[in-house]
């Protein structure tokens, strides 16, 4: 059994208000937007669950845990064994319309795995903070 490694991205300010992105957020189904090309295979989603193969890990499931309106939003899920990561959105409304993130990603990896995995993660959350911020479309929402 690992240990509870814990990862956070930096603040993105988006294109958007706290509400905006957190209606969005909540249909796991438009995740997709931020999925880079290549990364993933098989990707199937409904409102509040998905599953998508990743090469190293295989078979990657995560749903809808929790959410606190325009403000928090919680995914768990499984990649090696039952539900050994979660995902957390905070979202900070401002004053002024746009909204800021932070992305939280808490996951069971053994020592050696981590080390491993390190430089991956952290390029993820960088990543899909980065395409956060870039993306214009927070309105079109899956429905």
């Amino acid at each position: 059994m690992g240990d509870i490694s814990c990862f956070e991205s930096r603040s993105g300010r988006l294109k958007c208000s706290a509400q905006e992105v957190y209606s969005f957020v909540i249909d796991i189904r438009n995740f997709e937007q931020f999925v880079p090309q290549g990364t993933i295979d098989n990707w199937q989603a409904d409102k509040e669950t998905c599953s998508f193969s990743v090469s190293m890990l295989g078979m990657v499931t995560f749903r809808l845990a929790e959410k606190e309106m325009h403000s928090r939003v919680l995914f768990v899920g499984d990649a090696m064994k039952k539900e050994d990561f979660s995902l957390l959105l905070d979202i900070t409304n401002n004053d002024q319309k746009p909204a800021d993130i932070k992305v939280s990603l808490n996951i069971d990896l053994n020592p050696k795995f981590r080390m491993i995995a390190v430089k991956p993660i952290n390029q993820f959350l960088e990543s899909l903070i980065n395409k956060m911020e870039d993306f214009s479309g927070w309105k079109g929402i899956k429905g």
